[in-house]
């Protein structure tokens, strides 16, 4: 029970349909296409594309998606990987010659063809039971006639002038008078409006092929990039529906995306942790970070070795996230000190020697439940804005190396290692809650945390979310301010070099789906604009 004297939220409540969004048009969007007659999958496509016109720093056409489906009575959990692939001309010796020797966030070299409208269109033709034309109105209204720039949108955007001055087009449209949009200015798209119809009208080929794929590829041929229209038109049939993978935890299977998605570390880290004891003194102990962050490095470390296109390079699922391995892992962590150095990749023996997105789910009358995830990668992707298109384009290839002999070395028609990982959990073969946790790398760490904070200490989904947070990156744990001086100076006494962050953790959103009672529990993170609403 939260304590109302201090600020929050409690979670939402309903009995018959539920969203929960980082943005509150987009929610309402949502049940609007559920009271349509539209379905979870219709109404998550909808409220993402309504976050492509109002959340723009995190989200947009001219980027990736995936998704997790569990239709109900089915038993099933369906995937789906959204993720474009890298141009024909995309090898290392192209990029070397054009003086590149790692991979730049905003070179047009960085930019994948986007996977996100063949996703959409995949996606409704398979599981929707609206018309794309319908289901995108609300998003071409808003991108006509604009709509308040909101908090932590405006907050991003201030953050981001930088990147928007680079490029003449993006600082014409994106920019007023060479600052950032702030709180509850109005910001349209006449252009995104126009695309956004005409693929409502035409389907996903108004994308990639004719006029806008064409705009797409004259503005990254100008910025140095080697795209073409053919890698576009082959970018229509880039999503793909995939086989989940999935572990047990707690009396329950959580599911996640396949590579090139890193939902594995989400099983990995949970692996880790499962076989502990839940620490006695609570979620905010030093024990229970300690570990957490001590899991989390692991698993980076195997992510950071081995994830990549499985397509064209091997990657081990099944040893990085089996008992066994998670468990020598385990066993690598010691409560009295952190690790100084971890063991080679791969391995629990010891051998020689972030970002910006869109998650939502959604629960529909029927049960069938959506998580759904959307992403221009960095905060407004590559910032090069296709102009007469209106569509901004996804630096996702800054996930590739230029690495020679890695696996995740970036080759033509490859997909890049993706941070962006819709959760879902099951239970007696019923999903029990669509789930996840924005904000680039931090993803799986953030994922882990929430589902800890629920499941095992017994948090609602609102507070599971609220709940501070903390990631070990670069060497450093980076922590929140919500996290005690005391705890943090027993973790630094650990051997942990903690560091205050300016902007918290990613931000995420869960529907609990409470079978037995018949009710929806639904949250959304304050680190964003949104809401979960219900009915």
């Amino acid at each position: 029970m939260r304590d109302f004297h201090v600020p929050g939220r409690s979670a939402v409540l309903s009995t018959q349909a539920m969203a929960a969004t980082s943005m509150p048009v987009a929610t309402l969007t949502a049940l609007d296409i559920l009271r349509q007659g539209g379905n979870a999958m219709d109404a998550a496509i909808a409220a993402c594309a309504v976050l492509a016109v109002v959340e723009p720093q995190s989200t947009g056409i001219g980027g990736d998606c995936f998704c997790l489906y569990a239709p109900a009575g089915s038993g099933e959990v369906v995937a789906l990987n959204g993720s474009g692939r890298a141009p024909a001309g995309a090898t290392p010796e192209r990029l070397r010659s054009d003086g590149l020797t790692a991979m730049v966030s905003t070179s047009a070299h960085s930019v994948t063809v986007p996977g996100a409208i063949s996703a959409w269109e995949k996606l409704n033709a398979a599981h929707g039971k609206l018309p794309l034309s319908q289901i995108l109105l609300p998003a071409i209204r808003l991108a006509e006639n604009g709509h308040p720039v909101h908090a932590r949108v405006a907050s991003d955007w201030s953050a981001s002038v930088g990147k928007l001055s680079r490029q003449t087009a993006t600082a014409r449209h994106f920019l007023k008078d060479g600052k950032a949009y702030g709180v509850g200015d109005v910001f349209a798209q006449p252009a995104l409006a126009r695309t956004l119809r005409a693929i409502g009208e035409k389907g996903a080929k108004a994308f990639y092929e004719g006029e806008v794929a064409a705009d797409m590829v004259a503005t990254l041929r100008a910025a140095g990039g080697s795209h073409t229209e053919e890698d576009f038109a082959k970018g229509l049939s880039a999503a793909e529906f995939v086989k989940p993978i999935q572990s047990s935890w707690r009396g329950m299977d959580v599911f996640q995306c396949p590579p090139n998605g890193s939902g594995l570390l989400v099983l990995s880290m949970l692996g880790i942790l499962g076989g502990f004891e839940t620490p006695e003194a609570g979620p905010l102990s030093v024990e229970r970070l300690h570990r957490h962050v001590e899991a989390g490095r692991l698993a980076y470390r195997d992510r950071d070795a081995f994830l990549a296109d499985p397509a064209m390079a091997e990657v081990p699922v099944a040893h990085l996230t089996s008992p066994d391995y998670t468990a020598a892992l385990r066993a690598l962590i010691d409560d009295g000190a952190a690790m100084r150095e971890l063991p080679e990749a791969g391995s629990a023996e010891w051998l020689p020697k972030h970002r910006d997105t869109v998650y939502l789910c959604v629960v529909d009358a029927d049960g069938n439940a959506c998580s759904f995830i959307n992403s221009l990668f960095e905060s407004f992707g590559s910032g090069i804005l296709a102009e007469q298109s209106g569509v901004m384009l996804q630096n996702r290839g800054f996930g590739f190396r230029l690495q020679e002999g890695h696996p995740n070395c970036i080759a033509p028609n490859k997909r890049p290692m993706h941070t962006i990982i819709p959760g879902m959990v099951m239970k007696n073969g019923r999903a029990i809650m669509p789930y996840g946790v924005m904000g680039g790398h931090f993803q799986p760490m953030g994922q882990t945390l929430f589902l800890s904070n629920h499941f095992e200490f017994g948090m609602d989904v609102q507070a599971a979310l609220d709940f501070p947070r903390l990631f070990p990156y670069a060497g450093k744990v980076q922590v929140e301010r919500g996290i005690p001086t005391d705890v943090l100076d027993r973790l630094s006494r650990l051997g942990h070099e903690c560091t205050l962050i300016d902007k918290p953790h990613g931000g995420g959103q869960a529907i609990f789906i409470d079978h037995e009672r018949g009710v929806l529990i639904g949250g959304s993170d304050p680190r964003k604009d949104g809401c979960a609403l219900g009915y």
